[in-house]
């Protein structure tokens, strides 16, 4: 049985891992963790990290970038897994989540859907047959009130497209301002902002005369969740390191 402490549990991920955990039989919730919340269900929810009185066996963080140096600070202390779901960090802060990996199990990937992570792999593998032939653009689709573009499942397939081609790809967010012909070693990002639109991702390999698109759209945020979920229960007695979704993919 994995013992899971949940930050950011007051928020809407939040109180969906914890539904999703209440249904399993692998894992408990053991506390909550958030800094505005109060208990909502049959686990104490804490205002700080420090505040737990048990140790948990893993945690899953669905917060906010802020909480990043307690969290890290907390579980190199403890020796205790992180599941990292939170989006939104600086190139600083990411340093800081793959240093902290050297001491301690870090499960961190820019989207938890195991079907996003499918797609990454699918994309790569496009790129190996086909190559450098066909142009490669990227369309994300996300809810009005989404701050950061594009979204870090974007640059995350971009970044996987890229390392299957040797980094030779370099990316454009605006065309709008530049009048000339597609360089041929362009990855195209796209945004779009409307309505509730969970999170769309296409990408589209357009060559001569024919065009290959692979898409994934998500219904709801549950799918993020029992990604999360299964990452911790996956995470559970590994050693430090590295984790992302590609480790429970293989």
């Amino acid at each position: 049985m994995t013992k899971i402490a949940i930050t950011g549990a007051c928020g809407h991920m939040g109180r969906v891992i914890a539904g999703l955990i209440a249904e399993r039989g692998d894992c408990a919730v053991s506390a909550g963790i958030d800094k505005f919340g109060e208990k909502y269900a049959d686990f104490e929810v804490y205002k700080s990290v420090f505040d737990m009185p048990e140790k948990p066996g893993v945690i899953i963080d669905f917060s906010h970038p802020s909480a990043l140096p307690d969290l890290l600070n907390y579980c190199k202390i403890n020796s205790v897994p992180l599941v990292i779901g939170t989006t939104g960090y600086s190139d600083e802060e990411k340093a800081q989540i793959t240093a902290a990996s050297s001491q301690i199990p870090v499960f961190f990937t820019f989207n938890m859907s195991l079907g996003i992570n499918l797609l990454a792999e699918l994309a790569k593998k496009a790129v190996q047959v086909l190559g450098g032939q066909f142009d490669i653009e990227i369309v994300e689709k996300h809810h009005n009130r989404k701050k950061d573009a594009p979204s870090g499942t974007a640059i995350m397939l971009a970044e996987a497209i890229n390392e299957e081609l040797n980094n030779s790809k370099h990316y454009v967010y605006d065309r709008h301002s530049v009048r000339r012909p597609r360089d041929k070693d362009e990855i195209g990002m796209h945004s779009v902002r409307g309505g509730t639109i969970v999170g769309e991702h296409d990408i589209i390999f357009a060559g001569h005369d024919e065009v290959i698109t692979l898409s994934h759209s998500a219904q709801s945020r549950e799918v993020f969740a029992v990604g999360a979920v299964n990452a911790a229960v996956f995470l559970s007695g590994k050693p430090a390191g590295m984790y992302a979704m590609s480790d429970l993919i293989v």
